[in-house]
């Protein structure tokens, strides 16, 4: 039988706007307990927009790494139960300007899951057709769009060009399920989903967007 972690303490150390940080204190199978800092995220979700051929991405500047990177179009879980298909369709016209007639799952990943608790659910989005994209903020005004063919994009992985491990995970199944025909359904539970962050703000009275906001 496998052993029981159990977290037996925890403490709240930094509750930022879109993330908090807690320590726990787990149970080990030697019999004592150490000590694993956990990064609390809401979640998020990616689009693969395929028109047929060609394949979306984004280009966008990210602090942490103090570089650009082609990604998919992407966004935060961070409106209060909300449905993933609500916001990845929402991410898609703010960030890609499109509207998808047709949607498939490709993958629910774990980004790191040896600190941090973030989930992304990834889509395939087809017939697609274009909308108004409302004015970019923030590091979204300086991002810009590319059209890239569906191969040239699995190329660009394996040349080591898109380093996102979201939109690895997005292009290459994508790229299987363009092969098999086939993707998993939209409406499949979103298991790996977190809900320590998303619980302890709507406990707090956030009922909508539950980022905090400095100032």
């Amino acid at each position: 039988m496998a052993f029981e972690f159990r977290t037996v303490d925890s403490e709240l150390l930094i509750d930022a706007p879109i993330i908090s940080v807690r320590r726990d204190t787990v149970t080990m199978p030697g019999g004592e307990t150490a000590i694993r800092e956990v990064v609390e995220h809401f979640g998020a979700v990616a689009v693969v927009a395929f028109d047929g051929e060609k394949i979306a991405l984004v280009h966008q500047f990210r602090q942490s790494a103090g570089r650009r990177f082609y990604e998919l179009p992407a966004g935060l879980l961070d409106f209060a139960n909300e449905d993933p298909l609500d916001c990845a369709a929402r991410e898609l016209q703010e960030e890609a300007g499109l509207e998808a007639g047709s949607w498939g799952l490709l993958v629910d990943l774990i980004t790191s899951p040896g600190f941090c608790d973030e989930a992304v659910r990834v889509y395939l989005a087809t017939d697609l057709r274009a909308v108004d994209r409302p004015d970019p903020e923030e590091e979204e005004a300086d991002m810009t769009l590319r059209w890239v063919a569906l191969d040239e994009a699995v190329a660009m992985v394996m040349r080591g060009e898109v380093s996102n491990s979201i939109a690895i995970a997005g292009i290459m199944t994508a790229a299987e399920a363009v092969r098999i025909g086939r993707t998993r359904p939209v409406g499949d539970a979103f298991e790996l989903r977190p809900t320590a962050l998303a619980h302890r703000r709507q406990a707090e009275g956030f009922t909508g967007d539950m980022k905090k906001r400095h100032g």
